[in-house]
Order: structure tokens, then sequence, then C-alpha cells
């Protein structure tokens, strides 16, 4: 069931722009959207990229009140977020995945942060120690992100897209996502992070930035993965 339309109240270049990748989202992207929605910062855009759905992902995305993009053809994550971030009018880029709640304070946190960091072009958060999906593979793998990302260093050398930002120009600069070597969901975002910090980037891992993460690992998900 889709939520009703709330207007969204942003200046015309506001500090993020949400980009938010989604193929077939359903109930995840409902979600997903309605956590931005709750976020106490508000200074931000929402841009949904509708990867070829064949659902209603995009009236979805519509009636949270969101930029909708479409990518020509069902191209992958990276693809679509580098497609809005082509439009993106915020200082910063943030990326969400759909299958993910982002905490009411978490762009809070990533716009403290920048804020006292300038120097600092992209941040990333963790996973939160509640995964919505019940069964064991998926409590393991999303709680075993959890834990990296709580032990992490917080001067970080990579990038994370589920839950993360970076600043517009240092993005544009990089020519985005490598869809290239990665066309399909893979490594591209930690690819990103090292190709920013090989250029001179400062990264840091916000380790109370926080989404809570929907996604139901199966046993065979998680070896091909691994």
């Amino acid at each position: 069931m889709m939520q009703p339309s709330m207007p969204l109240t942003h200046t015309c270049h506001p500090f993020f722009s949400i980009v938010v990748p989604v193929y077939n989202g359903g109930d995840m992207l409902i979600a997903c959207l309605t956590a931005i929605q709750q976020s106490h910062f508000e200074h931000w855009e929402l841009i949904v990229v509708d990867d070829g759905s064949t659902d209603h992902s995009a009236a979805i995305a519509q009636s949270f009140g969101a930029k909708v993009l479409y990518t020509a053809k069902r191209s992958g994550p990276a693809a679509a977020r580098n497609l809005g971030a082509q439009v993106a009018q915020g200082t910063y880029l943030c990326f969400v995945d759909a299958d993910c709640e982002v905490h009411p304070d978490a762009l809070t946190r990533f716009a403290t942060t920048l804020k006292q960091h300038p120097d600092v072009d992209a941040a990333f958060g963790s996973y939160d120690d509640a995964p919505k999906a019940p069964n064991f593979v998926a409590q393991f793998k999303n709680l075993m992100h959890h834990y990296v990302h709580q032990t992490g260093q917080e001067e970080a050398s990579t990038f994370w897209s589920g839950c993360g930002v970076m600043r517009r120009t240092s993005f544009l600069q990089l020519g985005g996502f490598d869809i290239e070597r990665y066309p399909r969901p893979c490594i591209e975002d930690i690819d990103l992070g090292y190709r920013l910090q090989r250029r001179g980037g400062k990264i840091r891992l916000v380790k109370q930035a926080q989404a809570k993460h929907h996604k139901a690992w199966t046993f065979w998900h998680l070896i091909k993965t691994d």
C-alpha cells in the first residue's frame, strides 16, 4: 500500500541530493522513503532512479514527492546512481539503497561530520544491529557487516553506497561508479573509494550514521557473494 504524497520543503541548492536506485522495490522502497522523510535533517532533495522495474516503484516514489528518473534499460544500481548524480543539485550526493531504512539522525550525523571536517570528500555509515529479515543467514550476514563497520578505522580508504555521502564535484571528477568494470552489483563502491583516495580525497566512517537492512540473505546467495 502506497503512502500518501507529502510535500517536501527544500531550497534550490540542498545540502544533500539523496539518490535511491530501485528495481521492483515494493514494500522495501516504501520503508526506505518513509525513513528518509522522517529524517531530522531536512536540507535535501530526493531522486529515485527506476532501473526497469515491472512493479509500481516509480509510482511509489512519486507519491513521496521524489524526482523520478528512468534508465533506458535494466542497467544496474551503479548506472542508476550515476544517472541520479547528473541531475542532482546538492553539494553532496547521499546514496541510500532501496532496501535500507536510514535512522532519523543519520543525515544529521553525516552533515555534522562534513561541516566539522570540510576537507573530507566522502563519508559512509553502518548497518544497525537489528536487521529486518529474521532468518539465520540474513541475521548472520547483516550483523557481520555491522561488526565490520563498528570496528573499522574512522579514517577510511573505501566507500559504501548503501548509506554513504560524497561531494558531488568529487564524484563527477572521478567519473562516478565504474559501470564498465562493474555492470552488475559488485564492489563498485569500494572501487570508487579507492579511486577517490588515490587522488588525495579523504573518507570518514561515521559509525553512528546507521541504517536498517531489509535484505533476506539466503545460504546460496551468501556463498556466491563471498
